[in-house]
């Protein structure tokens, strides 16, 4: 269970950069709203995940999701770049998660 809760902690991550991106600066108020929001629930479900896990790895886990999860979004709504190398260093970091979870991390 805990791991579902950093997996959608690392969703609202996602949510909360899109949302920064939005809010263009904070000059636009309901994306800012989003932000605070988005902020306040990610790191609130990550902290409660720590009660049983890990701090290494869970939030290794929690910052990949948010790397790639607004990586991707980047790429795919907002025209980023999509390049190999962008794209192979978002599989890096996929690689790295799995590989601290499966070196005993992710007990």
């Amino acid at each position: 269970m805990a791991w579902f809760v950093v997996i959608v902690a690392g969703l609202f991550e996602v949510a909360m950069a899109y949302s920064l991106k939005l809010s263009d600066g904070f000059t636009r108020p309901l994306p800012s709203v989003g932000f605070v929001a988005f902020a306040l629930l990610s790191f609130g479900l990550l902290a409660y995940a720590l009660k049983s896990l890990d701090v290494g790895t869970a939030y290794a886990v929690w910052t990949g999701i948010g790397a790639v999860g607004t990586a991707v979004l980047g790429m795919a709504l907002l025209g980023e770049e999509a390049s190999p190398v962008r794209i192979v260093s978002v599989a890096l970091i996929v690689c790295g998660v799995i590989g601290l979870n499966l070196s005993g991390g992710g007990h």
